[in-house]
């Protein structure tokens, strides 16, 4: 499926978006941002039968931030502060917010550089899979702006205050052995490995226990937010959902009878 600077594929139960706009190296766009929340409509559609996503860049680029070229508007953001302010806004949070809130889990194969809101996507994956040929880069300085796209909430909880501290403040590209180093990304490959591997992975969670896994992404994000008997009370809900699907008695069963569970997601 082709939508504007946007593909969307299905390989059984892994939906592939791929950002695609390879003129600028990937950058996000008023029209990109149109397209990825049509491919997340159309993934929706299919939500009993997409049981993991996986984002990566066409060519080789992830994405290398906003779009700062040209003049029209639809493929480009506006370099006034309170242009790039309402983007946000309007535009970028609304995606960020529907892949927090995604039915499956999520990998991000980082195929190139990725910078800005890039980064920030990138680090939208529970799963993060790197080429070793790529970066990350909060370039906001660069050009007189702050980290935004949510990068000032998830690079301290992954990496630290001083780190994501150096990392805005400096501007320096972080190569992805580094960010392996750091803990930033799970898993770094030969640049000719990384999309065997991220479908090996994603085809692996998306044979799992669907639900289940919703709840642990649910888990995991509103940790932060929560105290710890707020989230000694949400493990209490979610397991009582989780506990009520047919994949937990399928994992019993398969447990009791020495077999590999068949989960349908369900």
């Amino acid at each position: 499926m082709q939508f504007k600077h946007v593909t969307l594929e299905f390989d059984g139960a892994v939906a592939i978006l791929k950002l695609d706009h390879q003129e600028v190296m990937n950058a996000v766009s008023i029209d990109m941002l149109g397209g990825l929340g049509e491919a997340l409509d159309a993934i929706e559609e299919k939500r009993a039968e997409v049981r993991c996503l996986v984002i990566t860049g066409a060519g080789r680029a992830f994405c290398t931030g906003a779009n700062l070229q040209g003049r029209n508007s639809g493929n480009n953001m506006s370099q006034s502060g309170k242009g790039a302010g309402a983007a946000l806004e309007t535009a970028f949070h609304p995606f960020l917010r529907r892949l927090r809130r995604l039915h499956c889990p999520i990998v991000t194969s980082v195929n190139g550089p990725a910078a800005g809101a890039g980064m920030s996507f990138a680090l939208m994956g529970d799963m993060i899979l790197c080429a070793k040929s790529s970066y990350f880069l909060q370039a906001f300085r660069r050009i007189g702006l702050v980290p935004d796209c949510g990068s000032t909430w998830l690079l301290p909880r992954l990496v630290g205050k001083a780190r994501s501290v150096e990392l805005s403040l400096l501007g320096e590209k972080l190569p992805a052995d580094k960010a392996l180093e750091w803990g930033l990304v799970n898993r770094v490959y030969e640049d000719a490995e990384l999309w065997t591997e991220t479908m090996k992975l994603a085809h692996d969670l998306a044979n799992g226990p669907t639900i289940a896994l919703s709840l642990i992404r649910k888990l995991y994000w509103d940790s932060p937010e929560n105290s710890f008997e707020e989230q000694l009370n949400l493990e209490f809900e979610c397991q009582r959902v989780a506990g009520s699907t047919d994949d937990f008695k399928e994992g019993v069963g398969a447990f009791l009878e020495k077999r590999r569970a068949q989960f349908k997601g369900k």
